[in-house]
């Protein structure tokens, strides 16, 4: 059985779009994209450094994109589950047939300019806490006043808040805990630092009419399988301010019976995660195009159940 997942915030790179963008009709979809959202995802994908793609008002937009666009160039994918990390939450629900990708993509806009906007009252930001055990490093994070933000699995907790912190946590790691790794993103997200993009993006919700979900959609607040459309939107608000429970998802891919998993463009944290938290399934980065063939050869081995 075929998982298929998006990465959320913090996997872009500069020009990770690049070669997506030489494939057939590519450069005509991200531009008619690129037009329904009022941001220029191809500069952004292509030519931007670092810092303008770290803006949570772009990158957000961008990952989202760019996942669409490398799932359409494998060809018919038949996944038996999809999920998405974060932000990666929006791709997903475009593959499950919840909001078409316009859709996803416009809502995913006026999220990451909320969130933006939340983000510029407070210095904020995250970072990911290598190796330890969550009973020890969680209630060590609330003792500095940050937030687990996203449980990952597999090792990896990311913790977030206030610049100062952050610095605190550097000083003081949980027992246990070989590195913190700062992220590229610009704020405290799945945090209450970011309850005033809440209500911004519940307005904007309103003007949707989403489908049932076509594929089982496993969503991140708690890893349960979700079947009703307007229950997946209503969770994709709510989950801006609420941690991301990635461990538990995967808890569910593997009850469910998954044999392979592919992680769309910019494809990579999610599979080594996998790969360390599920053993026996083989995985995919979709990093450039040429790993659509790798992809390809799973998806034919692994059919939908």
């Amino acid at each position: 059985m075929l998982v298929l997942v998006a990465p959320g915030q913090g996997a872009q790179t500069p020009g990770f779009l690049t070669p997506w963008l030489e494939l057939p009709g590519a450069a005509d979809r991200i531009a008619a994209w690129s037009d329904a959202i009022g941001l220029d995802l191809a500069h952004y994908g292509t030519k931007a450094d670092a810092d303008e793609i770290r803006d949570t008002a772009v990158a957000q937009p961008l990952l989202v994109a760019a996942g669409l666009l490398s799932a359409a160039a494998l060809g018919d994918v038949s996944p038996g589950v999809v999920a998405g990390h974060s932000v990666g939450e929006f791709t997903a629900a475009a593959f499950a047939g919840v909001l078409d990708d316009t859709a996803a993509l416009r809502l995913v806009r006026t999220r990451g300019l909320a969130m933006a906007e939340a983000a510029a009252i407070t210095e904020t930001g995250m970072s990911a806490l290598l190796g330890g055990d969550p009973e020890v490093t969680v209630p060590h994070l609330e003792k500095l006043g940050l937030t687990a933000a996203n449980v990952n699995g597999a090792g990896q907790i990311v913790a977030a808040g206030t610049m100062e912190q952050l610095a605190a946590l550097e000083a003081d790691k949980p027992e246990g805990v070989r590195r913190v790794v700062a992220l590229k993103v610009a704020g405290a997200f799945h945090t209450h630092h970011m309850a005033p993009a809440v209500a911004k993006l519940e307005a904007a919700a309103k003007e949707l009419s989403p489908a049932a979900p076509a594929t089982r959609y496993v969503s991140n607040k708690d890893g349960q399988v979700v079947t009703d459309g307007a229950e997946v939107v209503a969770r994709l608000v709510g989950q801006v301010a609420n941690p991301v429970r990635w461990d538990l998802c995967m808890e569910t891919f593997q009850a469910l019976g998954a044999t392979a998993l592919i992680e769309v463009c910019p494809g990579g944290t999610l599979t080594g995660i996998a790969k360390r938290a599920l053993p026996g399934v083989s995985t995919v980065a979709l990093k450039t195009p040429d790993d659509l063939d790798a992809a390809r050869t799973l998806i034919a081995e692994h059919a939908a159940v």
